[in-house]
């Protein structure tokens, strides 16, 4: 696909223009815990842009929110101040006080952005133009510009934005976008995800809820584009971490699309009965993809190093079929795209540096086609939990299917 070969000269321009050392330097984990910890990160963040952390009632949960980026969870724990750090956070771009074009990969471990990025109706490529690296630019609205705060609380916050965006087909959206980021109690946590309550677990959640209003006077057709709400998120790997993405079995069609970045290796992907497993280990740059017949509206990672759990779950509307496709080129079927994705970052090309290095879970709503006044809504809730193996075992059984033995040793 044209678009990989742009991505891949994007990300060589990001970070040839980085100083390796430095990014050695800002990156490495303290001596004294092994790891980043969260006051760590939200110390470093608060020279370069605003943070509001939200703490759990109940529990030891942190989730640090930046206004500034678009009210982006930059980051979470479950352990207090002194816990591990959950979020990749893009130090050197951050160090360097500027801005990059095309896009900004601040990290954070869920941001929002509106798709299609590519095709006919893509909001990234201006009308006319190819669909090359030169023409791709991120809306500044869902990569620089910052979000009002209009509501804030110990346990939640809640930010505004409105603007417009025209569509490679000329077509131009008004909206508004309203992302409220609440952070769950420990007993909120289980009841949520439907469970009982394990002991021996450190555990931090919470919910962003994400509503687009069309505030123009034109309805928002598919013969004139849709928008969807598209939820990223950039988490620290080790070398032995492992997605796991559960399936529609008995679906029709592909399971899984493997061809992003180029056909995935068998030991970096496996298909079971009702798994996907992708490794997550910010080696080898790679993304994989579920169609809606066949997604199901849960995925997760696991860390066996860190004995670290992570639960991603969203709204996924019933009998839907229609998700907005973002390849880089014109589209025989422009609502046939994913709505579960995860990428693996590592080297543009051998012997070259990764973007972060981290993994990414993300998932997207429908096509969103709204009248004139109407509202579409995308939830997600992200979980992670540590501590006791026998109690993350019983997690990972009832949320994902599967075992932490069949995680850690799936490519045996």
């Amino acid at each position: 696909m044209r678009h990989i070969l742009y991505f891949s000269l994007l990300l060589t321009f990001l970070y040839s223009c980085k100083n390796a050392s430095t990014m050695e330097e800002t990156t490495n984990a303290s001596p004294t815990k092994g790891y980043i910890s969260f006051q760590d990160d939200v110390d470093f963040l608060k020279q370069y842009t605003d943070v509001e952390v939200l703490t759990a009632l109940l529990g030891n949960g942190m989730v640090a929110v930046s206004g500034n980026l678009q009210g982006r969870v930059m980051t979470s724990t479950s352990n207090g101040e002194q816990g591990r750090s959950y979020g990749w956070i893009n130090r050197a771009l951050f160090e360097s006080r500027d801005t990059l074009d095309h896009m900004n990969p601040f990290g954070g471990e869920e941001r929002i952005w509106l798709g299609p990025e590519g095709g006919q109706y893509s909001i990234f490529f201006p009308q006319g133009a190819e669909f090359v690296f030169e023409d791709w630019q991120t809306p500044p609205l869902i990569d620089t510009e910052p979000y009002d705060l209009v509501q804030k609380t110990a346990q939640k916050a809640v930010y505004t934005k409105s603007g417009s965006l025209t569509n490679y087909s000329g077509f131009t959206f008004e909206f508004n976008i309203k992302r409220s980021i609440e952070i769950l109690t420990t007993p909120k946590i289980f009841q949520t995800l439907g469970i009982a309550e394990k002991e021996g677990i450190n555990s931090v959640g919470y919910r962003t809820t994400n509503e687009l209003t069309n505030t123009g006077e034109a309805d928002w057709q598919k013969e004139t584009g849709l928008l969807s709400i598209w939820l990223l998120g950039m988490f620290t790997p080790t070398e032995a971490t492992m997605v796991v993405i559960p399936f529609e079995a008995d679906a029709e069609g592909p399971i899984v699309n493997d061809t992003y970045f180029g056909k995935v290796p068998a030991e970096r992907l496996k298909t079971g009965e009702n798994v996907l497993f992708f490794s997550g280990d910010g080696k080898y740059r790679s993304k994989i993809g579920l169609p809606p017949g066949r997604a199901k509206n849960i995925l997760g990672a696991y860390d066996p190093l860190s004995k670290t759990l992570t639960i991603v779950k969203f709204s996924k509307p019933k009998g839907v079929n229609d998700y907005v496709n973002s390849l880089w080129e014109m589209q025989d079927d422009p609502y046939g795209g994913d709505v579960v994705n995860s990428y693996n970052d590592g080297p543009v090309e051998p012997g070259g540096e990764a973007m972060g290095p981290f993994y990414e879970l993300e998932t997207s709503s429908p096509a969103l086609a709204l009248k004139a006044g109407e509202s579409g809504t995308h939830t997600q809730q992200t979980y992670h939990f540590s501590g006791n193996e026998g109690m993350l075992n019983e997690i990972a059984e009832l949320l994902l299917g599967v075992s932490l033995s069949d995680i850690e040793w799936a490519f045996e």
